[in-house]
């Protein structure tokens, strides 16, 4: 076993004995306190006629011993129980939820920190990595309309930048020469009819209404063509090359427009369930530091991601300067519109178990109990209280894990969410199973219950 394998279970001893020690003395400190809320601190001759019940091992709370003296199980000093303390625990089990007390200097030593709870709207946002692409929705695709010959080529090659009109390459394509010369030999007839059916006929093979006005105003036929490019943006895929042969329908060049751009990143599925189209995006890239770019959702994809379970979301940023380059990386933040008032609770002062959320509820007179809650949606340090809590009341926000444990030990247990309600007139009732010959739904006064729901 290597070095790390020793290291692990040893880490995790130490981690259980400062443990089991913080509780050892958080209930050693109790124990000095007054059971009963609100009652003054007695002095030493008053405690020390406190009739003791019991002496206990707050490690093992179980076990009851008569006299004091060290503990079998922690090698620790017993912690006597107090009478007045049990009767606390009865009485507060029928007036009131029973707690547990900690005095102002353990408070204090412990560094407790207590947080409101508040109603408000939640505010939320989503951060997620993101990366520049090429926008599919501005494309030029420059194909040969009839067959012909590659003349001449302008020193271009993929990746390069084009403006709007650049000349690409030039085609000489013997059956439109063909067609001009005979749309020129028909001008002297003068008659509308024929010249406006030559003219559609040069329409028809494919030729630019450029170069048309051009044979007409010159009265010359025109072996040459000129391809340029319809759009600004970078040449992704060039096939031109001087003194090939061309059939129709051949792709000669590929043009992708730079303005606007997308960034397209993925979210989680459960939050990309939040995002709208049309929404604003902030989008921070390191080639320019210090800058905040805007952009709007365009698009949230339809298919998730087999693999990562992520939605795909595409933001579009302007572009005029053509200074964003598809492949550079960005961070970007999303803020979605924030919900109705809701109530809140710093994230810090939640116990996650796995199972359910606690919180430590803080009361008059130092007293705190664990209670259970339902929790909504997290961001910025807030999480959103569905049940549980009401508006005003007070939990701890730092130090709840040591009070936590100590209500575990003293046998402390949380105040359960209320069950859900039963199905009413107006909402579907489960589908029961059909009786069988052996199910006790065939007997005719046979009663089922419903079962009960666990916390």
């Amino acid at each position: 076993m290597n070095r790390s394998g020793y290291q692990t279970p040893l880490l995790m001893t130490l981690l259980l004995l400062g443990g089991a020690t913080a509780g050892y003395w958080l209930a050693a400190q109790n124990q000095a306190i007054p059971a009963t809320t609100g009652a003054p601190a007695s002095s030493p001759s008053t405690q020390a006629e406190r009739q003791v019940l019991y002496w206990y091992d707050p490690m093992y709370p179980q076990q009851h011993f008569p006299a004091p003296g060290k503990s079998p199980f922690m090698d620790m000093q017993l912690v006597p129980r107090y009478a007045e303390q049990a009767a606390a625990n009865t009485a507060g089990a029928v007036a009131a939820e029973p707690s547990m007390q900690v005095a102002p200097g353990t408070q204090q030593n412990l560094g407790m920190r207590l947080a409101t709870v508040t109603r408000g709207p939640l505010a939320q946002s989503l951060q997620a990595s993101a990366v520049l692409a090429f926008n599919e929705r501005d494309v030029a695709l420059l194909q040969t309309r009839a067959g012909g010959f590659v003349e001449r080529t302008y020193q271009h090659a993929p990746g390069d930048l084009v403006v709007a009109g650049a000349p690409l390459a030039e085609l000489l394509i013997p059956e439109w020469v063909a067609a001009q010369t005979e749309f020129l030999a028909l001008r002297p007839s003068l008659e509308p009819e024929l010249l406006a059916a030559a003219r559609q006929r040069l329409r028809l093979l494919g030729m630019p209404a450029d170069l048309i006005t051009q044979v007409e105003r010159s009265g010359r036929a025109q072996p040459l063509t000129i391809l340029r490019s319809p759009i600004a943006g970078v040449i992704t895929e060039l096939n031109a090359r001087s003194g090939m042969t061309l059939a129709a329908g051949t792709t000669l060049a590929r043009i992708n427009g730079l303005d606007p751009v997308w960034l397209e990143l993925a979210l989680p599925e459960a939050q990309a369930g939040a995002v709208q189209l049309g929404q604003a995006a902030e989008a921070q890239l390191p080639a320019f530091p210090g800058e905040r770019l805007t952009g709007t959702v365009a698009s949230v994809l339809p298919a998730a991601d087999a693999q990562s379970r992520t939605l795909r979301v595409r933001v579009e940023l302007a572009n005029p300067s053509g200074r964003l380059r598809p492949g550079m990386s960005a961070q970007v933040q999303l803020n979605l519109p924030s919900s109705a008032a809701v109530l809140l609770l710093p994230s810090e002062a939640v116990i996650r178990t796995g199972k359910r959320a606690l919180v430590m509820l803080a009361e008059a007179g130092g007293r705190f109990r664990p209670v259970q809650v339902q929790l909504g949606a997290e961001s910025a340090g807030q999480v959103a209280v569905l049940a549980g809590l009401q508006e005003g009341q007070q939990v701890v926000a730092s130090g709840q894990f040591l009070l936590d444990s100590e209500a575990s030990l003293t046998g402390l247990q949380a105040t359960p969410l209320p069950a859900a309600p039963l199905p009413t007139a107006h909402s579907p009732l489960p589908i029961q199973p059909l009786p069988t010959p052996h199910s006790p739904l065939s007997t005719p006064h046979s009663t089922t219950q419903p079962e009960e729901r666990q916390p």
